[in-house]
């Protein structure tokens, strides 16, 4: 995998980590080329690869709102939108993370490589926010459309870029260095460290990882007796069996080589019983089955959809929508009662393309499973979409003016 479409970084300035306030959005329209993905002799196409969130529960503690994660290097922010009924979207306000966001190297639309960046953990009522390229992670108590108690804490590691909550748990995948989980206690208070909840990955980055070799995405399995991990450039996903006390059962996880190439976003059926793995090499899904040793059993082999650089993976009831950045669609898939994956259509696109939706990168879908979200990196804009009964997807809304992706670019979305 190889992009040589950036060679130099901007310097940031350090931003502060004290106190909740807002900020005026910085609206950036600047429309850029991608950069290109050399996958294992596949022909050169457009690549991003990104974030998003997944979470599950009531809406206690939000009141239809979307969430997204601006990622600007020099002070990240999070913009909020109000949602009315019929999913239409309404700007409110934009708040300061109190961190910086961060750009990997050489990413082409998509700065953080991963998914699950911006998290809003229903339970407690908060959201989480990575802010890669200070080594924090922020913590907002979410009232409404408003974001209130700001608590900022270092990620335990080098460019923090997934969160996964299970309960009154939390790990943050640290994408730089050797790569990381870290676990945490979340609290009124915010996070709280989770002593000897730290396990390496492994890996052989530089504090500022390559999005190519970079760790994709931390999830926890909806029974929280396993945490899972996937490693791009390893081509693995990895398992740590976790304690009920919520640590890690296991010093190293357990290692499973990927069935399908470069394995990136994590997704569960409705059951919580399989697994679902989408890889971008070949735009396919792998459906599998945790086993109690942490070994992972092919249920279902990969599935390819026709399109271009799958990243990202969200559900929506027995629905499953993914991200392809290289050609700029999504992709529907329905999965039957007996757990068989099957696309929503033939030619694996749920919803037309656009010219004006450009470098799709993070999905997220609404608590109700109603509507479903979509980043366009390369527009700088969001495009909300109905689920209808046959799965396929109706626009209802695009929001306009986020930051579009030019040396760095948002990363990470929430609905509920």
């Amino acid at each position: 995998m190889h992009s040589s479409r950036k060679t130099h970084r901007r310097t940031s300035r350090p931003a502060d980590i004290h106190g909740g306030h807002r900020v005026k959005s910085r609206t950036r329209r600047i429309v850029v080329g991608g950069g290109a993905l050399a996958i294992a002799g596949a022909a050169t196409v457009a690549v991003s690869l990104a974030s998003a969130s997944q979470y599950s529960g009531s809406t206690a503690g939000a009141d239809h709102a979307v969430f997204v994660q601006g990622n600007e290097l020099d002070g990240n922010t999070i913009h909020v939108f109000a949602r009315d009924d019929d999913g239409k979207l309404s700007p409110s306000e934009t708040y300061a993370t109190g961190g910086q966001g961060g750009d990997q190297v050489d990413a082409p639309t998509d700065s953080l490589a991963s998914q699950g960046s911006l998290v809003y953990d229903d339970p407690s009522g908060m959201l989480l926010a990575v802010n890669a390229g200070s080594g924090t992670v922020t913590s907002f108590r979410v009232e409404g459309q408003q974001l209130k108690d700001r608590r900022v804490v270092h990620s335990g590691g080098k460019f923090p870029a997934s969160i996964a909550v299970h309960g009154t748990v939390a790990y943050v995948m640290n994408a730089g260095g050797e790569g990381s989980v870290q676990g945490f206690r979340v609290t009124s208070k915010g996070l709280k460290p989770l002593k000897g909840s730290y396990r390496s990955l492994r890996l052989d980055n530089e504090d500022i990882p390559r999005f190519d070799t970079s760790p994709g995405e931390v999830e926890f399995a909806p029974d929280g007796r396993n945490l899972i991990v996937t490693t791009k450039g390893n081509n693995t996903v990895e398992v740590f069996p976790m304690k009920p006390n919520g640590l890690p059962a296991v010093a190293d996880p357990v290692v499973n080589e990927s069935a399908g190439g470069v394995p990136f976003a994590i997704s569960f059926d409705r059951t919580g019983k399989r697994v679902l793995v989408a890889e971008a090499e070949k735009s396919t899904v792998t459906t599998y089955q945790v086993k109690l040793d942490g070994k992972l059993k092919v249920l279902q082999q990969p599935l390819a959809n026709g399109q271009e650089v799958l990243c990202w993976l969200e559900r929506a009831g027995d629905f499953f929508y993914g991200g392809n950045t290289g050609n700029s669609t999504v992709t529907g898939y329905r999965m039957d009662k007996r757990g068989k994956l099957a696309l929503t259509n033939e030619v694996g696109i749920a919803t037309p393309p656009s010219a004006n939706s450009q470098g799709v990168i993070d999905l997220a879908v609404t608590e109700d499973e109603k509507f479903v979200y979509v980043q366009n990196a390369v527009s700088g804009t969001v495009d909300g979409f109905r689920v209808e009964a046959n799965g396929a997807l109706t626009k209802v809304t695009t929001a306009e003016g986020l930051p579009a992706f030019d040396e760095s670019g948002m990363e990470g979305i929430a609905a509920v």
